[in-house]
């Protein structure tokens, strides 16, 4: 849920690492010399020298992608096959990527970034985008398929917080604007009078969410637009986060599986949409847990 991955190092003066902007960085963490492991890759952006500490900021490999820009129109090609391109050409090595929808069309426009064309086609194909703690790029769908990590009250938990809201919607409409679907592979550049048998639908009830997107432009790309945004929807209805002791094996895309709390319905699993790690001499060691529900998917 952030655009880069980052760290930021604080240390004295005397002795210690000397990096440089673009020098490249591995973060690992643990409690013995046996046990570190990797949370995250990427380069250096900034040293701040002062009188008695440096400050070291850096950057995940997805800094990669926020800063390269390509003017395209790739035709008849899933997102996943467009996902890949760009990863490519920005020089971001590939992990787990998954078709998404076909799109007869899709504008890359310089003026934005290949990051935020590849977090627009997650959002056409309901799929998740990050990169993960060795540099590579994810684009999936959440199906619990990452490491459930329990969290028992009152054994693991220091703090948490849950946060439950309205759903903003209970029907997802998303609308295309084309006949592709019904009049041939070349007709996906027309424009109808008719919207309605290219129209997908997910959900019951009110209200409704309705959505348009030119890059929906054949009915079965509006119906599986529709079916997972109307998934993610769902899943946005109780968010929160958990703070424990530190633990470098969470890594995004993970399930938390919260246990033995008082409180009504808040027992079962949750998917980590965010991990932050922290080291101090105050608080020692610790680990920040955003999460959201996993609604109806069974785990």
């Amino acid at each position: 849920d952030t655009p880069a991955d980052g760290f930021t190092v604080v240390q004295g003066q005397v002795g210690g690492a000397a990096p440089g902007p673009e020098d490249d960085a591995t973060i690992e963490l643990g409690y013995t010399d046996t046990d570190f492991e990797l949370v995250l890759t990427g380069r250096v952006v900034d040293v701040r020298p002062g009188f008695e500490t440096k400050r070291i900021v850096g950057l995940s490999t997805e800094d990669l992608l926020l800063r390269h820009h390509e003017n395209e129109t790739f035709e008849a090609m899933s997102a996943g096959d467009i996902v890949r391109e760009l990863a490519a050409r920005a020089g971001v090595d590939p992990d787990r990527i998954d078709d998404g929808v076909t799109l007869p069309a899709f504008v890359i426009d310089g003026r934005r970034s290949v990051g935020a064309h590849i977090r627009d086609l997650a959002g056409l194909s309901g799929f998740d985008t990050y990169v993960t703690q060795e540099g590579a790029l994810v684009f999936e769908e959440f199906a619990g398929q990452g490491t459930a990590h329990p969290l028992r009250f009152g054994e693991h938990v220091i703090v948490i917080e849950v946060r439950r809201t309205r759903p903003a919607a209970r029907t997802v409409e998303v609308w295309g604007e084309s006949p592709g679907a019904s009049r041939g592979t070349d007709s996906w550049a027309w424009l109808t009078k008719d919207f309605e048998a290219y129209r997908g639908t997910a959900g019951t009830g009110a209200p409704t969410m309705l959505v348009e997107r030119s890059a929906i432009r054949t009915a079965e790309a509006a119906v599986s637009s529709a079916t997972r945004t109307q998934v993610a929807v769902e899943r946005s209805e109780v968010t929160g986060s958990v703070r424990i002791q530190g633990r470098p094996s969470v890594h995004l895309g993970d399930v938390v599986r919260l246990e033995g709390f008082p409180l009504d319905d808040l027992d079962g699993n949750y998917q980590v949409r965010g991990v932050e790690h922290r080291i101090t001499k105050a608080s020692g060691f610790v680990t920040d847990i955003g999460f959201r529900t996993v609604g109806s998917l069974e785990l």
